[in-house]
């Protein structure tokens, strides 16, 4: 008997998923769901919020002519099913690997990715602009967004429904709500008044009786617009996006295709003004242990499909952003005025862990990072002392109320910044490259970066104390480097770093996370016959200028060594130096920074390699400075 050929194989790009007919939709979204499952196991990644738009995802693309039709993901965690069906599932096992698929959209990856994104709520602004371009350009083609209902916490997503209503925009926005219960119970009558107000003879008798209406005393018509929109409101529970300008449809259910294909296709062939489609799908759907932990599910690292179990190491030193969390537990015991402050990412930031603990002490402000800012200096500015716990990529989507709210006021906000530096897996979009730089220059604010896990200890008890202003420390992702940690946090004086290693000709001084590697630097250039001291800084702001002063003018070179961007320690380093006049007194000065470019996913080592900021490239820079070869520096050990 013959094996039938699976769905999945016969489609390689939307094109081909729209020869198919709809009653075999059903067979390719089981398959799709099945190839992701298999996918994510060997690579790891975003997994519940994929299998949830399985559905939507092929409808979608059944529905739409992509790629001349913009569709527009937000954040891009969910797009894997995307990225099968659009000519690249024969790179799916690669994704988030070096030199594999991202795990977001990537506009460089494929034209089926029109927008990139990794950070939440930039897709209605997205899609609005593809909207209006447009119209500009004369084209006819569609601009969707696809928005999660956790993205729909952040203020940009209103900003941009209330300009497209305003603009009167032809453009679909799909709200994917798998989360909020923002909508009542999802059945057959549902599915039915969806299908029935965005069908084209409601939507044409709708506008019909509107221009009819218009006619009639203007009090009469503002009463029976008002009833007509609260009573599809009563029924649906779209009055908030109708006061925004768009025409609301559902909520549907997200899994049924016989819904979804006909709602969409009544979307897409409405000819004026902005549509929201409101969606109702299950994190993790068709994966029995993802929906049953959906958080944990959410991303994951590889597993075993039957049972679900992750592969997960046993860890060699405690994670980072735990070590933070009990530390701010412990010092939350001696000040009930510590508050903790997340948006949306308790478990990222273990602040999950605080909350626990202190339930009443602990807000997750959902996606709204520049709220948090806000409302953390709203409690500074009455005594309160909040802790702001933002990774440092996502606290640049608050720069502004940093920089107004906070350092404008000297306010004691305290900014734990996880993930700083280079993240992996994750990529461009969520590596802490900036954060120095942008907060170095703001006046009034203090910045502290751990070089271990035992001093990320004693700096949050330092940003506890400190109440003179907004204190920041920054600290990696993922282990730390194994050292013997404190029982407690110690107040460490403001402005001074330590050394570590004693030497009398080369001096590397290191800010945060890099000093294992600069130790490691040492020690090699010890062994070649270069005497050389290590000194952790700590506080990129303010510099420790005796310690600065000291390393240049007893060494014949000092290298700073950080995982951040140009424009930051090093140069604040070598601002100094300047002011001091010792550019040009004979000391060999040099900066080693993260690469003037976004850098590619890969593995955080061989980022770092490719950074040049691991042991061997300090080493190599400090040889090709002082002009050694290796020949020579071992003739001299």
């Amino acid at each position: 008997m013959a094996v039938e050929t699976p769905l999945l194989d016969t489609v390689k790009y939307p094109d081909d998923l729209r020869k198919l007919e709809k009653s075999q939709l059903r067979q390719l979204a089981d398959e799709l769901r099945a190839e992701m499952i298999d996918a994510v196991s060997v690579t790891g990644g975003h997994l519940g919020s994929g299998l949830g738009v399985v559905e939507l995802t092929t409808a979608i693309h059944y529905v739409f002519n992509t790629p001349d039709d913009k569709l527009v993901f937000d954040v891009g965690h969910q797009c894997y099913p995307h990225k099968i069906l659009t000519g690249r599932r024969d790179r799916i096992r690669t994704l988030r690997q070096g030199g594999g698929l991202s795990g977001f959209t990537k506009r460089s990856e494929s034209e089926y990715d029109p927008f990139g994104a990794a950070h939440a709520a930039t897709s209605i602004s997205a899609a609005l602009g593809f909207a209006r371009a447009r119209d500009h350009q004369g084209k006819d083609n569609q601009a969707i967004a696809v928005i999660g209902d956790g993205s729909m916490s952040a203020g940009m997503a209103y900003e941009a429904m209330n300009n497209a209503g305003h603009l009167g925009a032809k453009m679909i926005v799909i709200l994917n709500d798998n989360d909020m219960s923002i909508a009542p119970p999802v059945g057959a009558m549902s599915a039915y008044l969806a299908r029935a107000s965005s069908s084209g003879v409601y939507h044409g008798f709708r506008k019909f009786s509107k221009q009819l209406a218009k006619r009639l005393p203007n009090a009469i018509y503002k009463q029976l617009a008002k009833a007509e929109e609260y009573g599809r409101g009563m029924v649906t529970g779209g009055t908030l996006f109708e006061e925004l300008g768009f025409y609301y449809v559902g909520p549907i259910d997200g899994h049924n295709l016989d819904h979804l294909v006909p709602v969409l296709e009544n979307a897409r062939d409405m000819r004026d003004g902005p549509v929201l489609v409101h969606v109702v799908t299950r994190k993790g759907a068709g994966y029995p242990p993802a929906e049953e932990a959906y958080d944990k599910y959410h991303g994951v690292g590889k597993f075993d499909v039957v049972s679900g179990k992750q592969k997960k190491g046993t860890p060699n030193a405690p994670a980072y952003q735990k070590v933070f969390a009990k530390t701010l537990i412990k010092e939350a015991e001696k000040d009930d005025k510590i508050i903790g402050i997340t948006a949306a990412m308790p478990s990222g930031t273990s602040l999950d862990m605080f909350a626990e603990v202190y339930p009443d002490r602990c807000y997750d402000v959902g996606i709204a990072e520049q709220h948090a800012v806000t409302f953390a200096a709203g409690m500074a500015a009455d005594g309160m002392k909040p802790f702001a716990a933002i990774y440092s990529t996502f606290l640049q989507r608050a720069y502004d109320s940093v920089v107004h709210d906070v350092a404008l006021q000297n306010l004691p906000v305290r900014f734990p910044m996880d993930r700083a530096g280079l993240v992996g897996a994750d990529g461009q979009t969520h590596a802490g490259a900036f954060d120095l730089a942008y907060l170095g220059c703001l006046p009034n604010f203090v910045i502290m970066a751990a070089g271990d896990e035992a001093d990320l200890v004693h700096q949050t008890a330092t940003a506890a104390a400190f109440d003179e202003g907004p204190i920041a420390f920054r600290y990696p992702r993922g282990e730390g480097m194994g050292v013997d940690m404190p029982e407690q946090g110690r107040i460490l004086e403001i402005g001074k770093g330590r050394i570590m290693k004693e030497g009398s000709r080369v001096a590397i001084l290191s800010l945060g996370g890099r000093l294992v590697e600069a130790l490691k630097a040492a020690d090699t250039l010890e062994s070649q016959g270069l005497s050389t001291t290590v000194a952790d800084a700590r506080f990129a702001k303010p510099l420790d200028h005796e310690l600065i002063l000291q390393l240049v003018r007893n060494h014949e070179m000092v290298v700073t060594v950080e995982e951040g961007s140009r424009g930051g320690f090093g140069a604040f380093v070598l601002h100094f130096l300047a002011d001091q006049g010792l550019l040009d007194n004979g000391v060999k000065i040099r900066t080693m920074t993260l690469p003037d470019v976004f850098q590619d996913h890969d593995s955080p080592a061989k980022m770092y390699d490719a950074a040049r900021l691991n042991a061997a490239q300090i080493v190599e820079r400090v040889r090709e400075t002082l002009g050694i070869t290796a020949e020579v520096v071992n003739l001299r050990g």
